[in-house]
């Protein structure tokens, strides 16, 4: 069994993923980069170091889920903080500019595979995972699970007129939206086990997710998930974070 504790970050690969994944290796704790592919996987665990192990895990496929979860327990015996970090912003593939991509996120222009495919990563996933690691994490004696969510997901935010950017809520924020939502239930059902869990928005960074049209840094973007996975025992749960200040939801 593994000494020091082990988080696995879903989307451990690449963009805020690998920045919350190298940072919980610098702060010595053995980091499990999950990828849908092995290979992508090993290449940024590499790059992390040798605290990091590589880890084929795709959210949209069970037996994938499955197979990581009793990887974990019979390679490291453990498991201490989940970071459901995985997550898409509209289908593989679709091209495009960012402009163009937004156009065709809204719900009025997206086509529903494009809306299920969006759902089945970023909601079902976030169940599934969470489902499957949960034996693992009740067993931890100070288990922490965090969202990368969105305060672009906000429904308050949102709501408000003056929100400029609400012009660009459709398909991807309403997914973020039901993620913050499942999670809220996670963190209900477990508030009696001392599960803490959470969600961190990373703010508007540069990441594949908005073809790089962001305007902060992936590793500032991995700031606040990663003190959300490290907190201690006062620590609180079921909320909602960016940038150190409370989202509303």
């Amino acid at each position: 069994m593994a000494q020091k504790r082990v988080a696995l970050v879903t989307g451990g690969n690449k963009g805020i993923g690998l920045e919350i994944a190298k940072a919980l290796a610098k702060n010595d704790l053995t980091v499990l980069v999950g990828a849908r592919t092995f290979e992508d996987g090993r290449s940024a665990a590499k790059d992390i170091g040798a605290n990091a192990h590589a880890i084929r895990l795709d959210v949209t496929d069970q037996a994938s889920i499955d197979a990581a979860a009793a990887r974990i327990r019979k390679d490291f015996g453990r498991l201490d903080i989940l970071m459901n970090n995985a997550g898409i912003s509209r289908a593989p593939n679709a091209g495009g500019t960012f402009q163009e991509a937004v156009a065709q996120n809204l719900l009025t222009a997206a086509p529903m595979a494009d809306i299920r495919t969006v759902f089945e990563t970023n909601v079902f996933g976030v169940i599934a995972v969470t489902q499957a690691m949960l034996p693992l994490l009740r067993e931890s004696p100070a288990a922490r699970i965090v969202l990368t969510g969105t305060s672009g997901g906000s429904l308050t935010l949102n709501s408000d007129p003056s929100n400029k950017h609400r012009k660009m809520f459709g398909n991807y924020s309403a997914s973020k939206a039901a993620a913050h939502a499942v999670t809220l239930a996670f963190a209900l059902a477990l508030e009696s086990t001392g599960i803490k869990v959470n969600i961190a928005s990373p703010g508007f960074t540069k990441t594949a997710l908005n073809n790089f049209n962001g305007t902060g840094s992936a590793e500032d973007g991995a700031k606040e998930p990663v003190r959300l996975a490290l907190l201690g025992a006062d620590g609180p749960t079921g909320t909602f974070w960016e940038a150190g200040h409370s989202v509303p939801w």
